[in-house]
């Protein structure tokens, strides 16, 4: 179980409160408006904001001294932080670290990500010869080499078309979560992306990460903030 314990973000004016358990091997969608605080809370597990004070637990162990690359955590940006001078092979190969020299059977394991995604025969291309999705598929398939316990997705999908979209949330449930294992926080201004894939969702407003609730309660029955919110996206 991911624990976000007591835990305060103050960055100026602003300012969120987080003591809330997000469950193990499922996506909980992060839903919120603007400003609210939502990537700034996944910047925090993720290292890079400092707390103020509390911690960050992963089955009860603290990891909140940790360095961002020293964390059990993955994170996954808007932009899919490809390298547009590297090939795609050596995109997803830095999921392995970036001073890793890649032995024989860390290129196998390379190859192998790529042909679970549907790459494999464009390993030797650049970034910049793929679509928006296929751009996708190779952040998707370096999460994947990075096997980590922890996945922090900040609307990695959001410039797709919606059937891409669609295709990649579900590549994410079925190799993420359902084969990996990992516990996914997924930030969404969507509410469709979360009653597709989120098990739970987190309601994050007025400088609190609410505690998540199963996905189709929190939607049957929203706390007034979410329902005002849900108004608004029509």
């Amino acid at each position: 179980m991911l624990t976000c314990e007591k835990l305060e973000l103050t960055q100026g004016a602003f300012h969120l409160s987080a003591d809330v358990h997000f469950s193990k091997r499922a996506i909980t969608a992060v839903i919120g408006p603007s400003g609210a605080g939502k990537s700034t809370l996944l910047l925090a597990i993720a290292g890079f904001v400092t707390a103020q004070s509390g911690q960050v637990l992963l089955d009860g162990v603290s990891f909140t001294s940790l360095a961002p690359g020293k964390r059990p955590v993955s994170m996954l940006f808007q932009d899919n932080n490809l390298f547009p001078h590297l090939s795609i092979f050596e995109n997803v190969g830095l999921g392995l670290g970036t001073h890793r020299k890649l032995d024989a059977a860390a290129r196998c394991s390379v190859l192998s990500v790529l042909d679970r995604v549907g790459l494999l025969n464009m390993a030797d291309r650049k970034p910049a010869a793929l679509s928006g999705g296929q751009q996708s598929r190779v952040a998707l398939a370096r999460l994947l080499l990075a096997d980590r316990p922890v996945v922090l997705l900040d609307e990695p999908f959001a410039a797709l078309g919606p059937r891409l979209k669609d295709e990649m949330l579900d590549l994410m449930q079925e190799m993420v979560v359902q084969d990996a294992g990992a516990t996914v926080l997924m930030v969404t201004h969507d509410p469709a992306d979360a009653r597709r894939v989120a098990d739970h969702v987190a309601w994050v407003a007025d400088g609190v990460v609410h505690a998540p609730r199963p996905t189709a309660e929190i939607f049957a029955d929203p706390p007034k903030g979410l329902r005002g919110y849900l108004g608004k996206m029509g």
